[in-house]
This record gives C-alpha cells, structure tokens and sequence, in this order.
C-alpha cells in the first residue's frame, strides 16, 4: 500500500508540496509585513540623499563629524531594516540560522549606537537636546536591544518573536523617517543666518560665530 502511495507521486505533484512546506514554515505569515517595511527602508534611503544635498545649498556647510553623528545613523537604521526584512524572507528550513544573523545584526546595532554617541559628544558646534537622545540614542538601542533578545527567543517563542522582531524594524523605520525630516526642517527653517561665515569643511573644534537671536526649538546650537 505505501509502494502505492510512492509511486503515484510524479513530477506534477512537487509545486504543490513545495507550496504546503513553505505554508507551514511560521515565516511565511510574515512575508508580507517584511517586503513593506523592507521596501519602504530602501524607498526612505533615498530621502537622506535629498537630506545631504539641502545640507550643500545650506548658509553652513556640514563638518565630516556632523554628517557621521547625524546622517549616517539614519543610513544605517534604513538598512538595517532593509536587511532584517531579506533574512526573514529568505526560504530557510530551520530557524536557527535566521536567529543567528538577527542576533549578530542586533548586537552590530548596539555597538553602532555606542560609536554614535562618542561622535556626537566629540562635536563642539552642537550639544544634544532631550529630543535628540531619544530619538538619536534611547530608541534606536532600544530597537537593537529588542532585536537581539527576540532573535535569542526566536527558535523555541517563535511567535512573540517574530511579533518583537516586526515591532524593532518598524521602530527604527520610524526613527530614520524622523530624523532625516528633523534635519531637513532645521536646515531650511532653524538654522541661524549668523553661522553663513562657517567655511565648507572647517574642523567643527572651532565653534562657528553666536548668533543674535535663537529660535525656539533648537538642535543644541551654540
């Protein structure tokens, strides 16, 4: 009776249970969510190119420091996500490789945040706001943190891991949108006329000249 089964199986038949395999994998019922957020970190990316070019029509150019303090964090939360969203959509068998790379990228991601808050600190022409550490260092470690936990428990919660795991890149999607607008608005409304005189590419150790009035919100100007 089994020969029997086995050998009315043909060649027709292997779509169909490639198809029952993929369905019954727990990744699969996140496909979706992780090719909008995916795509949509890789559309975002575009934006901070938009960011750096308003940033050299600017009355004050950006230091190399600023640009690396500010910028590229945005860059890289984008693809972070980007690549969060290609390994979770990736046709694995087993879910123990998708933890490891989580898990690496996670704690790649709180390294990250650590280097960006001593080269935010190095900068003498800001000082970081409230606003800013939030935004810039609490939720972004927040989100690593989140993603390396979740990748730990993703093998035996795969559930509530993957819900956390959603949850982490959604939060950094956020965060990069906010950023890269909360640049865009200081440089085009925020930022003073007085600091025209600030020479493309001056070392940002030399504090630009005071400005005679400030506005209200401010990124920490001096």
């Amino acid at each position: 009776m089994v020969l029997r089964a086995a050998s009315s199986f043909t060649i027709h038949d292997l779509p169909f249970t490639i198809h029952l395999m993929e369905a019954a994998s727990p990744l699969a019922a996140w496909e979706t969510f992780f090719f909008l957020i995916g795509s949509s970190a890789a559309a975002l990316t575009g934006l901070q190119f938009v960011v750096i070019a308003l940033i050299a029509e600017s009355r004050r150019r950006a230091t190399t420091r600023e640009i690396e303090a500010f910028s590229t964090p945005t860059i890289v939360h984008f693809a972070g996500v980007l690549l969060m969203s290609a390994v979770v959509s990736a046709p694995w068998h087993r879910l123990l490789p998708v933890a490891v790379i989580l898990g690496v990228c996670g704690v790649a991601g709180v390294a990250y945040i650590f280097i960006v808050i001593r080269r935010a600190r190095r900068l003498s022409s800001y000082r970081l706001v409230g606003e800013d550490w939030r935004w810039h260092v609490v939720f972004p470690l927040t989100s690593y943190v989140l993603l390396v936990v979740s990748a730990i428990f993703l093998p035996s919660q795969t559930h509530r891991a993957l819900f956390a795991i959603g949850a982490a890149g959604l939060l950094l999607l956020f965060i990069g949108l906010h950023n890269a607008w909360d640049t865009v608005t200081y440089i085009t409304i925020e930022l003073p006329a007085g600091t025209a005189g600030h020479a493309p590419g001056a070392d940002d150790s030399v504090p630009p000249p005071a400005p005679a009035a400030k506005s209200g919100r401010h990124r920490g100007k001096k």
